[in-house]
């Protein structure tokens, strides 16, 4: 998973005004969206054996992917 600092980008909004928040807002949900759709393809990969071994199914993988967002 990407881990992003958001401390930074909070305070330039600060300062930027509703301009900057926009585009932390909108960064922040390009990541998110970033995060799921990398943890589905992870999943994805893996085998029916190697999911039941983390004790997941094929049919759990989108609400995994959800739950990261």
């Amino acid at each position: 998973m990407a881990a992003i600092e958001y401390t930074r980008a909070q305070q330039v909004a600060a300062s930027n005004g509703r301009i900057g928040q926009f585009f932390v807002h909108l960064t922040a949900a390009f990541v998110a969206w970033n995060d799921a759709r990398s943890t589905r393809k992870a999943l994805s990969q893996l085998s029916d054996r190697e999911l039941e071994d983390i004790g997941l199914c094929r049919g759990d993988i989108d609400a995994i992917a959800e739950a990261a967002r």
